[in-house]
């Protein structure tokens, strides 16, 4: 088995970029996982580990073997280069180098009535997590994210995910081919926003919906407000207008939830 026990050996090199640069991962098509539950989720999710890197004193080879039922690499490292890699003040010792997926919506598998969020050009890689989480929750047909600003496989989103970025489907694309999208799936969208809006617990959301959420700093973008099946609001009752974008998605979902009987 091969070991690594120095920070300046290339492919450790290669592997510190691969965390800090989006350009090296989408060079290479591969991402870092960090964590046992993260590496096990992502395996559940369908995502391809090609390598593992571990530190012996704290994960044995045949857990690896339990974890990844594949032929993988192993590769064992000490403490230092463990944390020259690891995003994470936790300790577990196992990071996989990981293959990326396609997040086309041509991929997407619907269900017949499907209940999908949208988030347009989200930026802090915190609420894309928090949105991910959530989405989790209430296992939602999938996640679009329209315009994004970040690469998925960033880590902090990775990390703040909890590994729910494995477990949700997720699409990327332009606005203009999202609203394309769901009107040729025949899915009623409804967009939260101040403008021309009605509260959200008047609407349906039984039938074939998504919800869509913009930023807190602007909103969504006319595009969005002008195509929607109906413009929707969180009722405030403060002197603010607006709230944290992963928390105004929550509202939202589990009213739908709640309307389909949280089925």
């Amino acid at each position: 088995m091969k070991q690594i026990t120095s920070i300046q050996n290339p492919f450790i090199k290669s592997l510190v970029l691969l965390q800090e640069k989006a350009k090296a991962r989408k060079q290479t098509g591969t991402f870092l996982i960090e964590g046992l539950r993260e590496i096990s989720l992502a395996i559940k999710g369908g995502y391809e580990i090609e390598t593992v890197l571990f530190l012996p004193e704290l994960v044995t080879e045949n857990q690896i073997n339990k974890l990844v039922n594949t032929p993988v690499s192993l590769i064992e490292i000490n403490k230092e280069v463990y944390q020259k890699l690891a995003y994470r003040d936790t300790t577990e010792g196992i990071l996989a180098i990981a293959k990326t997926k396609s997040m086309s919506l041509s991929d997407l598998k619907l269900s017949d009535n499907p209940l999908i969020i949208v988030a347009e050009a989200p930026e802090k890689p915190g609420n894309i997590g928090a949105l991910l989480r959530t989405a989790d929750a209430a296992n939602l047909d999938a996640v679009l994210i329209a315009n994004p600003k970040s690469d998925l496989y960033n880590p902090n989103i990775v990390r703040s995910s909890v590994g729910c970025l494995f477990t949700n489907q997720i699409a990327t694309g332009t606005t203009a081919e999202i609203i394309a999208f769901l009107k040729e799936k025949k899915i009623d969208f409804y967009c939260a926003t101040l403008q021309n809006s009605t509260s959200y617990h008047t609407q349906d959301f039984t039938t074939p919906t998504a919800l869509v959420v913009g930023t807190e700093a602007t909103g969504l973008t006319q595009e969005w407000r002008d195509a929607a099946t109906q413009n929707i609001i969180i009722p405030m009752q403060g002197e603010i207008d607006s709230m944290n974008v992963s928390v105004a998605a929550a509202i939202l979902i589990f009213e739908a939830k709640r309307q389909r009987g949280f089925n």
